[in-house]
């Protein structure tokens, strides 16, 4: 779902882009607006998705008020003058709707939209999953996955074994870390381990070498850890 809005001086155009965003399922309406001023104030205390927005307005332009924003959302401009196109360009403007613009035009626009929304959205969880921020006694620290050689439970403490680097500690439970681990690359192989998938170099005898350390597979993990090595 995308937030939207939309700013222009005419409200005919504002109810005509209000009417257009019911047809699409995926765009949650929010506001009009017909002066720049107002709207700057909502965005900066509303974040949204994707801006309708016209160029030629009272005040302050379309543009400045676009480049005085902090956080910028998509940004599709409405407008009846077809010179401002290059600007739209060099503003990464998603689209340019010539005013009269049908449905069938506003369609393409919006669905151009929800793929750019849809690529960034996917693309910052995958970037999230490469890592954890974990509350340390000093603050907060970023332990990235690839990094980590096993993992080690201490009472109510974690020590997390790194890759050339001091081990983290911790405090948090392995069964509110495990939760938090993808679980096709993670695996709890005791009571007090959790390993890595991608970095056991070995199984014999109940025990899994990684980086030259022995790490012992619980009598109660076994089955699953077989099961899951056979996989």
């Amino acid at each position: 779902m995308m937030k939207a809005i939309a700013v222009d001086d005419e409200p005919l155009s504002l109810e005509i882009i209000e009417n257009y965003c019911k047809n699409f399922s995926f765009l949650q309406f929010e506001k009009v607006f017909t002066k720049t001023g107002a709207a700057l104030q909502y965005l900066e205390k509303n974040p949204v998705d994707l801006l309708f927005l016209d160029i030629n307005m009272p005040a302050m332009s379309g543009v400045e008020l676009y480049k005085s924003l902090q956080h910028k959302p998509m940004l599709i401009f409405t407008t009846s003058y077809s010179e401002y196109a290059l600007e739209s360009y060099e503003l990464n403007a998603v689209d340019y709707l010539l005013k009269p613009f049908t449905l069938n035009r506003f369609e393409k626009a919006v669905s151009k939209a929800h793929e750019l929304h849809n690529l960034v959205h996917h693309a910052t969880v995958a970037e999230q999953s490469k890592y954890l921020m974990l509350k340390v006694d000093y603050g907060v620290i970023k332990v990235v996955l690839a990094d980590i050689l096993f993992i080690e439970g201490l009472d109510n403490y974690l020590k997390i074994h790194l890759q050339n680097q001091s081990p983290v500690v911790v405090r948090l439970t392995l069964k509110s870390l495990i939760e938090k681990l993808p679980e096709k690359e993670f695996i709890r192989v005791h009571r007090s381990y959790i390993v890595p998938v991608k970095r056991i170099e070995s199984v014999k005898q109940k025990i899994i070498t990684i980086a030259g350390e022995e790490i012992p597979i619980g009598k109660n993990y076994e089955g699953d850890v077989m099961t899951f090595l056979k996989k």
